[in-house]
């Protein structure tokens, strides 16, 4: 069964989507999804936090990424892209949300809305981003 918080990063990945794709503006955005089926089950606020967050930090997201890419940043699909940017801004804003489940929630929504293999992508640059945004997180996991 999916969360309130699982439903809010799937909306929030459409409107990253839309955002990319259509140039449209985050709030308009956050409007229009408000109106789509299933929206009543998210948690609305953190689907708020999400696209706001992502869309505002986007170029200091793509600068903190780029170094784990194989590519420019540019020339990933629309979904990998939203997928790392909303991510990477949990990993980075989103302290509370430890960064396994972050990892795992972006892998799934890669798998379910990305190309074949695209979550294998994710999760490796992912891996790295965490490394670097939450080492002291990971060490003291990695200990347990």
């Amino acid at each position: 069964m999916k969360t309130g918080r699982r439903r809010a990063r799937e909306f929030a990945l459409q409107g990253l989507y839309q955002w990319q794709v259509a140039g449209t503006d985050p709030s308009t955005i956050a409007r229009q999804l408000g109106d789509a089926k299933g929206f009543e089950k998210i948690d609305v606020a953190y689907f708020k936090t999400l696209l706001e967050g992502a869309t505002g930090a986007a170029p200091e997201l793509e600068r903190a990424i780029a170094p784990f890419l194989d590519r420019e940043f540019s020339r990933l699909s629309p979904v990998e892209r939203g997928v790392l940017l909303l991510a990477g801004y949990e990993l980075a804003h989103q302290p509370e949300v430890p960064y396994r489940a972050v990892i795992n929630e972006a892998v799934e929504l890669a798998k379910e809305y990305g190309g074949t293999d695209g979550y294998k992508y994710v999760n490796g640059v992912l891996d790295k981003l965490a490394a670097q945004l939450r080492a002291a997180e990971r060490e003291s996991g990695d200990r347990k």
